[in-house]
């Protein structure tokens, strides 16, 4: 029980870093936002999303796909009992890819992506983290 509380925590820590440097040190140095959008405000965002680079809106999409995926292989090689820490991660990321969705308006292609995209990362981790975990047929 224990072991799968750690393996839940540190999947979902690892996912969220994972998403932190894909999305924020990787693609906001490759692609900055405007000098005038405040990344910590989410009206600035909202009012200013037309202005954000595509390339960082790329970003955006990797790195939800990637914490997903990372996030859930963690929880699995953790745990290697039980699927649910992983499946805990995964859905909370995928939840959350939603929230993204759905709090900011955005182009249609992009929320598509992002949301299509994160549902094929739970299945990819879940594939990913069941080849760890003892006595899961797949």
């Amino acid at each position: 029980m224990l072991k799968n509380t750690i393996a839940t925590i540190v999947g979902f820590i690892v996912a969220a870093t994972v998403v932190y440097i894909i999305e924020t040190l990787l693609g906001h140095a490759l692609f900055p936002l405007p000098e005038h959008i405040d990344p910590n405000d989410l009206s600035s965002i909202k009012a200013n999303l037309h202005l954000i680079p595509i390339g960082a809106k790329l970003f955006v999409i990797l790195a939800h796909f990637s914490g997903i995926i990372a996030g859930m292989l963690i929880a699995g090689l953790i745990s290697k009992t039980s699927m649910i820490p992983a499946y805990i991660v995964g859905g909370l990321l995928v939840l959350a890819t939603i929230g993204t969705i759905i709090m900011l308006p955005k182009a249609l292609w992009f929320a598509a992506c992002d949301g299509l995209l994160a549902i094929a990362a739970f299945y990819f981790g879940k594939s990913l983290a069941s080849r760890h975990v003892y006595g899961v047929l797949v």
